[in-house]
């Protein structure tokens, strides 16, 4: 049976949607049964709409569905991404996270391999940080988390972040790190760890 991927995203411009698009790519390449969801947008419509390429985005992946606990449960493998804000996820990440705890109470997360990626303007803008205050939840869980560390070349050419891929974007929207490869490395390298996992529990 092949490994069931979700990934999950929340995106403002393209940004984690396109690292997302890059990780089932990989999902895929790899044999897996792969599903890319989007978490629900919380922002006000009127604040939406005065960005016009927010709005456009948003229009553009409308046909992309929002992510069930179902999916989670169904799930062997999970994939975040997301932007940071100040150093945390997105309120619109965190607010799903916490409807989890049902799948929680009735340990329904435990040993579900999970990995996160991440974006800011900045280098040093807290691209670590929201990782990690992912992986946070994730312990909770009883997850198992799977991070690419410096197990492959591709992590530093896309700057250096063992926890998991991390990019920067400039001012005009474009990613300034190459990251595609590390991207498509730590989603096999979540599969393959995921898929230890289910041969361990059969």
């Amino acid at each position: 049976m092949p490994i069931k991927l979700a990934i999950i995203y929340y995106s403002v411009g393209g940004t984690n949607y396109q690292l997302a698009k890059w990780a089932e790519e990989a999902g895929i390449d790899a044999g897996a049964e792969v599903k890319v969801m989007k978490v629900p947008e919380l922002a006000p419509q009127s604040v939406i709409d005065a960005n016009k390429d927010w709005k456009a985005f948003l229009e553009s992946t409308k046909e992309v569905p929002e992510v069930r606990l179902d999916d989670l449960e169904w799930a062997d493998a999970i994939i975040f991404s997301v932007p940071t804000r100040f150093g945390n996820m997105p309120s619109q990440m965190k607010q799903f996270l916490d409807t989890t705890g049902g799948l929680w109470f009735n340990g329904k997360l435990v040993n579900k391999v999970v990995s996160a990626m991440s974006s800011a303007q900045n280098q040093h803008g807290g691209q670590e940080a929201t990782i990690l205050s992912l992986y946070t939840t994730m312990y909770h869980w009883g997850a198992i988390v799977a991070t690419p560390g410096y197990a492959d070349p591709s992590i530093y050419k896309a700057g250096g972040n063992p926890y998991g891929t991390s990019v920067t974007v400039g001012q005009d929207g474009k990613m300034v790190e190459d990251v595609e490869a590390a991207v498509k490395y730590q989603a096999k390298r979540t599969l393959t760890v995921a898929e230890w996992v289910k041969k361990g529990n059969e």
